[in-house]
């Protein structure tokens, strides 16, 4: 890790109730506080798992998709073992600008693991397998009988050409939950090949050409600079496993297999998109910050950063030049004189766009984020400052709740990261432990599950099996 020196999180200690509700009559307070009282996360490990039950098999590697899928198993309590090669998933050595004091390094072993890799590990054992080999093959398929789910992403077809896909395991398992995942899918005429990441998925459902700035601003298609689309189909995944679990456990009583891809997942939530080009054949353009149905609803820069301000109807648009207009008075009067932005939709013309913003802009430049927010909150205009993740890290709502947090790790040390969005009265999620190194769980699971003894680990290991 880093040898720079950082402030201890929380730098501001966390909110007490008290203080957060200060003010409020006892009957304002009451709802909230019951939430909380059911929905705390300090209570989580009080509760019973809503998955514990549950056993999964994630042999994903080389992409986010099939480990975001399993997190949010791994999350709500399903055993998951992570499968990866010997010497561990490629993505474990992913690291900002390659350096290595971006990394967590183990305690024991001194094997360095990057972020990313470790925030989807959470809850997870490792085990290594190599399913390249005969033997490991064999292993494989005496595993797949004590499991309920198998997440992979191998090229199309390859588990099936080694005899250990769905067609050979549901035979071995007929309850098999069986689920890949991938970019473009295994089947068409553009299916997956090797090599097929995320931003492939982006560019090639739409998503890429309508996010940027637009051409006549100097704009060109851009990428999320997340892993979006494997976020979006790692969602997809775990969505149609429950489902196909609620199904085998109520109706069928056997598995079934699933694809989910990032680029379909994001195709589905490309909004009117479709309507619209369905209509006329219009194409959805790049419109930057800008709403391509609303103005005003964008970021905009301000004094100490950028603002995000929303105008969503009537009322909060001339909100907005209220609150402007107690500092400059002419432009809150051009504003409300101008015909041409009294309906919302004569506010959409690129002019009425570029006069809006302009103003808006004008009256942002002299006031911080801070500043800006609580002017807008007295009129109930909906905004907020665009916050840097150190800013996130100490806002005191994020904190309050408890989506920032602090976990000590045996392996890594302290690791801030944020937790289970998974905030639910009787069966939450919960991080039990944040990632471990490669094949720490060997011995555990394959004595536990197959019987192995001490001889079968050194043999095995000599034959690079695991």
């Amino acid at each position: 890790m880093s040898s720079a020196k950082t402030i201890p999180w929380p730098a501001v200690p966390i909110p007490k109730p008290e203080e957060v509700y200060a003010g409020l009559s006892d009957q304002a307070k009451d709802y909230p506080l019951f939430l909380e009282s059911i929905c705390r996360q300090s209570h989580n490990f009080e509760k019973p798992e809503a998955l514990s039950r549950l056993r999964v098999y994630d042999t994903t590697t080389r992409m986010m998709i099939g480990h975001w899928c399993s997190s949010m198993l791994s999350e709500l309590g399903a055993e998951v073992i992570q499968i990866e090669p010997p010497g561990g998933d490629p993505m474990r050595k992913l690291t900002p600008f390659g350096r290595k004091e971006y990394m967590f390094t183990d305690k024991e072993t001194g094997e360095p693991v990057g972020a990313h890799f470790l925030h989807e590990m959470r809850n997870k054992m490792s085990v290594t397998l190599n399913l390249e080999t005969e033997e490991g093959r064999e292993i494989f398929k005496k595993m797949a009988v004590h499991t309920d789910i198998i997440i992979e992403n191998d090229p199309p077809g390859h588990r099936d050409s080694l005899g250990i896909g769905y067609r050979q395991l549901k035979e071995i398992n007929p309850r098999l939950i069986y689920c890949w995942v991938g970019q473009l899918g295994q089947w068409g005429p553009h299916k997956d090949k090797p090599g097929m990441l995320d931003p492939v998925a982006q560019a090639a459902c739409g998503f890429c050409h309508g996010t940027g700035d637009p051409k006549e601003f100097g704009g060109t298609p851009m990428r999320s600079a997340l892993w979006m689309a494997d976020h979006v189909g790692g969602t997809q995944a775990a969505m149609g496993i429950l489902a196909a679990l609620y199904y085998r456990e109520m109706v069928s009583n056997e598995g079934q297999f699933i694809e989910a891809t990032s680029a379909e997942a994001i195709i589905r939530i490309l909004d009117y998109s479709w309507a619209w080009y369905g209509m006329d054949g219009s194409i959805r353009p790049r419109f930057g910050n800008w709403d391509l149905a609303i103005n005003i609803y964008a970021v905009n820069p301000c004094k100490d950063g950028y603002m995000m301000v929303g105008g969503g109807h009537d009322r909060l648009w001339y909100r907005i030049w209220r609150v402007v207009g107690d500092e400059h008075p002419a432009v809150e009067e051009d504003i409300l004189g101008d015909p041409h932005l009294r309906e919302v939709a004569d506010r959409l013309a690129m002019n009425q766009q570029i006069k809006t913003y302009t103003m808006l802009g004008e009256w942002l430049k002299d006031n911080s984020r801070s500043d800006a927010e609580r002017k807008l909150s007295k009129q109930q205009v909906a905004s907020g400052g665009v916050l840097y993740v150190n800013e996130v890290a100490e806002y005191p709502h994020f904190k309050y709740r408890g989506h920032v947090a602090e976990t000590e790790s045996p392996h890594y040390g302290k690791i801030l990261y944020g937790t289970t969005p998974f905030q639910q009265h009787k069966t939450p999620g919960r991080l039990k432990w944040m990632g471990r190194p490669t094949g720490y769980d060997n011995q555990d699971t394959y004595r536990r599950l197959l019987g192995f003894t001490s001889e079968d680990f050194t043999r095995l290991k000599q034959a690079n099996v695991i």
